[in-house]
C-alpha cells in the first residue's frame, strides 16, 4: 500500500500521549497517511522503537452511528486470540483533544495487498493457494461463537437480511439520480426471496474482499483488515460478497473476474468455493445462492448510487468517483438477472 504525508495532527501532542499510556512506545515519531478509499483515514506510525497504525475518525460533523472506531477496536480485542487473523490492538483513545478525533493504534503487519483479484503477478498454484487461504478464513469467521467472544451485543439478533435490504433501500433512495428499473425490481423483489434464518448468529465483516485480506510472499494470510462494517448477521452474508468478484467485470474502478479464463490461472470456480464453504461449516446455500448473490449486486448498487450523487454535488473523495457510480445501473441488472434466473457461473 501506498503512502503519503500531511498527518493531519500535531504528532509531538500524540508522541507524549502514547508514550505515558503504552508500555515500549518512545517518541519521537513520524506519520503518514496511508492513499486508498478508507473512510477512516489509516496512518502509518513510525518511531525510533517500532512501526504502527494508526485508524481515526474523520474531521468535521459525522453521522452517529458512521466511522465507529470504538467498534472496530471491540472487534480486534475480540479476534485477537482467535482464528481469524488480525493485527493487534494496542490503545483506543475516545478524547478528541489528543488530534482532533478519537482514534487507536493496532500492531503494523508487514504483510502485502492484493487489489486485483485476478492476482496477476501469481502463478496458478500461488493463486489457487491464496483464494483457498482466504476462503479457510472466511469459513473461520462464519464459525466463531459471537457470545464466546464477547460480542452478544454488536449487532440485532436475526433478520439480518430484511434489515439490510431496508437501510440501503432507503439510502439507494435518499441518493437516486435518475430512475434505474433494475433497482425498482430489486428493491421490491428481494425482500420476498429473503432465507430463513440459520438459527445461528455469526460475525460478520461486512467488506470481506481480497484487498482487505493481509499476505506474507509465500501466501500466508497475516491479517484481516477494516473492520468498519463489521456487525451480528447471518453467517452466509461475507461469502456472496466474497463471490461477487467472480461474475464483476473487468474494469478499473472495481476490478472482477468475469470473462477470465479462471480454470487456467488457477482461481477456484463458484462451485468449488461453495463446497468448500458447506463442508467446513455445514452451511449450505443451495437454492438461496441466487438471492445471496442478488443482494450483493444490489448493496454495491445503492453504494455506487451514493457515490455518484456526492460526485454530481462535488464532494465526492475519489477521482474516480463518477466512474464508480454509474457502475450503479449496470450492478443492479446483473443483481436482478440472478435474482430471476438463479444463472449458474
Amino acid at each position: 500500500m501506498t503512502s503519503a504525508p500531511h498527518p493531519g495532527f500535531d504528532v509531538d501532542t500524540l508522541a507524549s500521549y502514547l508514550q505515558a499510556r503504552l508500555p515500549g512506545f518512545h517518541g519521537p515519531l513520524s506519520a503518514t497517511k496511508f492513499k486508498g478509499g478508507q473512510s477512516n483515514p489509516t496512518y502509518r506510525i513510525d518511531t525510533a522503537t517500532g512501526c504502527y497504525v494508526l485508524r481515526r475518525k474523520p474531521y468535521g460533523r459525522l453521522l452517529a452511528s458512521a466511522h465507529a472506531i470504538e467498534r472496530e477496536y471491540r472487534v480486534l480485542t475480540a479476534l485477537e486470540h482467535s482464528a481469524v487473523p488480525v493485527a493487534t490492538p494496542l490503545h483506543l483513545c475516545e478524547d478528541d483533544s489528543v488530534i482532533g478525533s478519537a482514534f487507536y493504534l493496532m500492531s503494523f503487519v508487514p504483510g502485502r495487498v492484493q487489489w486485483d483479484p485476478a492476482l496477476p503477478d501469481l502463478t496458478p498454484a500461488a493463486r489457487e493457494t491464496l483464494y483457498c487461504r482466504a476462503l479457510d478464513a472466511l469459513t473461520a469467521l462464519a464459525r466463531l461463537d459471537a457470545n464466546a467472544l464477547g460480542l452478544s451485543d454488536y449487532g440485532k439478533a436475526g433478520n439480518y437480511f430484511a434489515r439490510q435490504i431496508a437501510r440501503w433501500s432507503e439510502q439507494y433512495r435518499a441518493s437516486e439520480t435518475g430512475t434505474i428499473t433494475a433497482m425498482d425490481s430489486l428493491i421490491a423483489g428481494l425482500p420476498a426471496a429473503v432465507p430463513a434464518d440459520p438459527g445461528r448468529i455469526a460475525l460478520v465483516h461486512g467488506d470481506f474482499r481480497l484487498d482487505n485480506l493481509m499476505w506474507s510472499d509465500s501466501q500466508q494470510l497475516l491479517a484481516v483488515v477494516d473492520w468498519e462494517l463489521s456487525t451480528l448477521g447471518h453467517p452466509l452474508a461475507d461469502l456472496g460478497y466474497f463471490c461477487m468478484a467472480l461474475r464483476l467485470p473487468r474494469n478499473p474502478v472495481l476490478p472482477g473476474l468475469a470473462g477470465l479464463e479462471r480454470r487456467a490461472l488457477g482461481i477456484p470456480e463458484e462451485a468449488l468455493l461453495l463446497a468448500r464453504f458447506a463442508d467446513a461449516t455445514g452451511l449450505d446455500p443451495g437454492k438461496d445462492w441466487p438471492f445471496h448473490l442478488a443482494f450483493h449486486f444490489f448493496r454495491l448498487a445503492a453504494i455506487a448510487q451514493g457515490v455518484m450523487q456526492r460526485a454530481l454535488q462535488g464532494n465526492a473523495s475519489s477521482d474516480q468517483a463518477l466512474a464508480a457510480g454509474r457502475m450503479a445501473p449496470l450492478l443492479a441488472q446483473m443483481g436482478l438477472e440472478v435474482l430471476e434466473h438463479g444463472r449458474a457461473n
